[in-house]
């Protein structure tokens, strides 16, 4: 792949998801991490919102907004772009400096118009701050993820003690590992257990052992691959819609909170209240709308709306102040 037509790859792909990292992009682009820190400085230097943060929550985002959409080329703006790159001057030696032009004021045009010569903007650096932790994040400590990650390498299977969510105690499972994948600031052990895919939480992970046998992979399967079959799977599920009715005042933290589990909102009423869809796996899982406590409803179905009451007279009596009978 040549590098006009990688930089204009480069840029479908920050498109197509809110962040990345140039390690990610370096083996879908059959490239270097290095190489990708070039085209994205490449990127800036057009004028392209593309915004690089540094650390353990670091990454490559693509501003959000109507700058750099791709579908407002044209297919000659395209191509033309996919043959010479940003290079204006190899553009007009094409006979296609108009074109291109046209094109990079399609993917770096902005609603407010430009600063003036004498006004030089800040540094996007400046303006922009990304921190990509989840909000609410388990400070459970994790297990030395360096060194699960030699072991890993080693294409060998592993006997693992892990404790299942919700479960007391950690239970023995020997696993095929595909390897670790980051996601919502967690980290994960991605593996086969009994020929299924499986994702493991790493702070809940308590030890592991490198066995002499090698690995027996699923034929065809990768990381890349069953990491997105998981997270597809996971989200899903759909076992039980909860309905509920929560004070407007608290729907901005009913989204930060249930994430992709909150599947529609309504409008507010004339009591203040907003009816909102929550997605669960079961019926138990409604115990997290306990946190909202006097503040939301749950309308139904039924059965929640019957668990929500006995854990809340539970809580009620569990709750009555000392001395009172």
């Amino acid at each position: 792949m040549s590098r006009p037509q990688r930089l204009i790859e480069l840029l479908a792909a920050l498109q197509a998801r809110p962040r990345t990292t140039a390690e990610e992009l370096a083996e879908e682009l059959g490239v270097s991490a290095r190489t990708v820190l070039r085209d994205v400085r490449a990127l800036v230097d057009a004028g392209i919102p593309v915004f690089t943060e540094r650390g353990k929550y670091g990454g490559i985002s693509l501003l959000p907004g109507d700058q750099a959409d791709l579908s407002r080329l044209t297919t000659g703006e395209a191509d033309l772009l996919r043959a010479v790159g940003l290079d204006l001057e190899r553009a007009r030696q094409l006979g296609g400096e108009a074109a291109a032009r046209s094109a990079l004021r399609k993917l770096t045009s902005r609603r407010r118009p430009p600063p003036a010569r004498d006004e030089l903007p800040l540094a996007l650096t400046d303006v922009i701050a990304i921190d990509n932790r989840p909000w609410f994040g388990e400070t459970a400590p994790l297990p030395d993820v360096a060194g699960l990650v030699q072991d890993v390498r080693t294409g060998r299977r592993l006997r693992i003690v892990y404790r299942r969510s919700g479960a007391a105690s950690a239970r023995e499972f020997v696993v095929d590992p595909y390897g670790l994948v980051q996601r919502g600031g967690r980290w994960y052990l991605v593996a086969d257990r009994d020929g299924e895919p499986r994702l493991f939480a790493l702070t809940r992970l308590r030890r592991w052992t490198v066995l002499d046998d090698g690995r027996r992979l699923r034929p065809g399967a990768d990381l890349a691959g069953t990491a997105r079959e998981l997270g597809e799977a996971l989200e899903s599920r759909e076992r039980v819609l909860v309905t509920a009715r929560v004070d407007a005042a608290s729907l901005d933290i009913a989204r930060r909170i249930l994430g992709a589990r909150l599947r529609a909102a309504g409008d507010r009423g004339e009591d203040g209240r907003v009816e909102i869809t929550v997605a669960y796996d079961g019926v138990d899982a409604v115990r997290q709308l306990l946190q909202f406590g006097e503040h939301i409803e749950v309308v139904g179905p039924e059965a929640a709306r019957r668990l929500v009451a006995r854990l809340a007279t539970h809580l009620a009596h569990t709750h009555t102040p000392l001395g009172e009978t």
